[in-house]
């Protein structure tokens, strides 16, 4: 059985720096790419970044480039997202996602099988 439990949300003042992180169980973790999306109120769901089965490929929504951080553990089953600079518009729910098919990563939601629960993250003005 698949989870990917997230964790690490939280309030925190614009400006500010959170990390959020994802671990995984009921998957060989080490073969499948991952990515983080996020959703506020009132809008869909967007992509944030993305990390291929290797951590060799790394992919940043432009919302997000230079203030977000991706890696993964592969020896923890984890993921990590190292948000800096955060802003009122990154407050939204984090979701952790994994696929298998897009082993190189995915920038698109529809790529992954298994999702999280999400974790909330709300930056103050």
């Amino acid at each position: 059985q698949v989870q990917l439990v997230e964790s690490g949300g939280g309030l925190v003042q614009a400006g500010g720096s959170l990390r959020v992180s994802c671990a995984a169980s009921g998957i060989a973790f080490s073969r499948y790419a991952m990515g983080w999306f996020r959703q506020a109120p009132g809008k869909e769901r967007e992509f944030v970044a993305a990390i291929s089965w290797s951590g060799g490929n790394i992919y940043y929504a432009d919302s997000v480039k230079g203030r977000f951080t991706m890696s993964r553990d592969n020896a923890k089953n984890t993921v990590y997202l190292q948000m800096n600079s955060l802003k009122p518009e990154d407050t939204a729910i984090y979701y952790c996602a994994a696929t298998a098919t897009a082993p190189q990563g995915s920038t698109l939601s529809r790529s992954y099988d298994d999702w999280g629960r999400g974790t909330q993250v709300t930056v103050s003005s």
